[in-house]
């Protein structure tokens, strides 16, 4: 156990380096391409964090894992929510843009309830290859839909002669090449950290005495959510709001339609009743989000606290059920 605890933290040492490296790659990069910072946090950055998610998930699936498949998008997503978003609001308060609040948060709780809506009615405790390929078709067009808004973007900015100033100002930037090397330097690190993180977690959590469905509810859903947690707290401790909020939100929708669309195309996934409460309280910390969003141009202190009392609340809920 004492050699799984030295790389429990080397994992948590390469998630920090790599987290500060993968912020500052992906906001370079965005500078030099123009792609505004939200969206590189709805995808670049989103998709690169829930690499472990993916991971995990996908292997699940492969290996008739139905529970663990569906228990670690859903208790990463709740994880994203309610932990990451309120650690980073109490560290410093998150300014909101108007696109989240009018696109990508509604969205996030359209595709919750979509996720429900196939879960319980449809195909009750079940996803088809219906569902997933429903899934997979929603993937796509977010995708091609934030591509269209960079243009939109773009093409505002150019109008109002915002392009010609960001071209001066990039002038004295790092090259791209070297953006590049940091934001996939900075992903392995995310990576592999992450992985080293949650084998010698739960390696330790089994040394003491804990049973491998409650490992797989916390330990695993919790540590392939580090690379979220390190990202959007390094964000926003840089002033990157739009990356820090983009990330949870993107890795929100990117967990839901891509992962577990994809995991139930390999194979149905099935699942029991306790997933009922589960994906209940990750559709409420959404719409928590879209309140919050909805009332104030920045997060509070105050909401990152309520956010973090729930998910501990949550998280104890959990080790008491099962």
């Amino acid at each position: 156990m004492f050699i799984n605890i030295l790389l429990l933290i080397l994992g948590m040492a390469l998630l920090v380096k790599g987290a500060d490296w993968f912020v500052n790659g992906s906001s370079a990069i965005a500078k030099a391409l123009r792609i505004p910072p939200l969206v590189v946090g709805l995808t670049l950055v989103s998709m690169g964090t829930s690499a472990p998610e993916a991971s995990v998930s996908i292997h699940s699936a492969l290996n008739g894992m139905s529970d663990m498949s569906i228990g670690n998008v859903v208790g990463s997503n709740i994880f994203n929510t309610l932990l990451i978003l309120g650690v980073s609001s109490i560290i410093v308060p998150l300014s909101v843009s108007k696109e989240m609040k009018k696109y990508d948060v509604p969205v996030m709780i359209v595709i919750y309830a979509v996720l429900i809506l196939f879960s319980f009615v449809i195909t009750p405790f079940r996803l088809d290859i219906y569902e997933a390929v429903t899934m997979l078709v929603i993937f796509i067009g977010y995708t091609v839909f934030l591509i269209l808004r960079t243009n939109r973007e773009n093409q505002r900015k150019k109008k109002s002669g915002q392009i010609s100033g960001e071209q001066r100002a990039e002038s004295n930037a790092k090259p791209l090449w070297l953006s590049l090397l940091f934001f996939f330097v900075g992903l392995a690190g995310i990576i592999f950290g992450g992985n080293i993180v949650v084998d010698n977690a739960a390696a330790v959590a089994k040394a003491l005495g804990m049973s491998e469905t409650l490992v797989g509810l916390t330990i695993v859903a919790v540590g392939t959510s580090l690379p979220e947690l390190v990202t959007s707290i390094v964000a926003s401790i840089k002033k990157e709001d739009a990356i820090a909020l983009g990330n949870v939100v993107g890795s929100n929708i990117f967990n839901i339609v891509f992962i577990l669309g994809l995991s139930s195309a390999i194979s149905p996934l099935t699942f029991d009743r306790t997933a009922i409460t589960d994906m209940a309280v990750m559709f409420g910390s959404g719409l928590l989000v879209m309140i919050i969003a909805l009332i104030g141009k920045k997060t509070t202190r105050i909401q990152g606290i309520l956010m973090t009392f729930l998910y501990i609340a949550y998280f104890i809920y959990i080790i008491i059920r099962n």
